[in-house]
């Protein structure tokens, strides 16, 4: 396992990547973002990849459906919302917090057990309130609430539990392997302190269909927690991508730095990521690739990108497009 060192041969690089979206102000493309992508029909078989998604990237915070699969296969009880927070990025909003603040106190557990940095409210109202950052209202403490809740549930030690060999990650570094399919070649660290483990679009696509596609027969795990995000929504993530899975009925997740994943209610998955980290073109390329195959509407997914789409404006007017569009 190479952990924490220099960047493995098969990154993702330039040359792996292909146009996936442009912005287009008054008639002339102004930004255009590289990426990769692959997506997955429902029996799992390739139908289209663009650049290489057999390059390595970090999946970031879309590695968090597999740590939560782990903290319930670890013997952890959540209700639906705290397993949907173990599972989210969330706004820091009062309500992200107390959901967060439930599963530390159902375990014994207070703020100060956190290890992730503390961090000011993504959402509007809570920053307006907030005196100073805090670890609650970081984005993953949902994730890390979980993670202490699975040590008190097994008598793991609390302190170190996002060092590389803590049982608890031992754990999670199975669930990924065991999910992708494939074997880790790289770890590194993620932004809230957890381990986070470098795979190819392909591998993560395969682990997240996996995921979304699971029945209470053969994963109840994986079940519990696509039926909690289907649920609650509102939990996971920023507010665009909760209006998307409503709208649409997908399961969708952005990562930092530019990755998403996307399944479609049949099974078809999408993964990609934005070579120069950009969150901005995102659902526009997720969602249009989900429409290409087939697998959602077409124009209920033009309404939900319409609505959830940064607007290109001149004088407080429309003056062009962020779209969707191959090199």
């Amino acid at each position: 396992m190479n952990v924490a060192s220099s960047s493995p041969a098969n990154a993702l690089t330039v040359d792996d990547t292909v146009q996936l979206a442009v912005l287009e102000r008054s008639g002339m493309i102004e930004s255009r973002h590289l990426g990769a992508a692959v997506v997955l029909t429902p029996d799992g078989r390739e139908l289209r990849r663009l650049g290489n998604p057999a390059a390595l990237i970090y999946p970031r915070s879309t590695l968090k459906p597999m740590q939560a699969i782990t903290v319930l296969r670890s013997g952890v009880t959540l209700t639906e919302e705290q397993l949907v927070l173990a599972s989210a990025s969330h706004t820091g909003s009062q309500r992200h917090q107390d959901v967060a603040a439930s599963t530390l106190a159902a375990y014994g557990l207070s703020v100060d057990d956190l290890r992730c940095p503390p961090d000011w409210p993504a959402d509007s109202d809570a920053r307006r309130a907030a005196e100073a950052p805090t670890r609650l209202a970081m984005n993953c403490s949902g994730k890390h609430a979980s993670f202490l809740a699975a040590c008190v549930v097994n008598g793991w030690p609390l302190e170190s539990y996002l060092e590389h060999d803590h049982p608890l990650q031992s754990r999670i570094r199975e669930t990924v392997v065991e999910f992708t399919g494939t074997e880790l070649a790289h770890e590194g660290t993620d932004g809230c302190g957890a381990p986070v483990f470098a795979m190819s679009l392909v591998s993560l696509a395969t682990a997240i269909q996996r995921v979304v596609t699971a029945t209470v027969e053969n994963d109840p795990h994986s079940h519990a927690l696509v039926s909690a995000i289907r649920a609650h929504a509102w939990g996971l993530d920023m507010p665009q991508v909760a209006e998307a899975m409503d709208a649409l009925g997908i399961i969708a997740k952005r990562g930092a730095e530019g990755v998403l994943i996307a399944a479609a209610p049949d099974g078809t998955t999408v993964t990609l990521k934005i070579l120069d980290g950009s969150i901005r073109p995102l659902l526009p390329v997720g969602l249009s690739l989900l429409a290409d195959a087939g697998a959602i509407d077409a124009d209920a997914a033009a309404a939900v990108l319409a609505s959830t789409t940064e607007k290109v404006l001149g004088r407080g007017l429309p003056v062009g497009e962020l779209r969707f569009q191959l090199a």
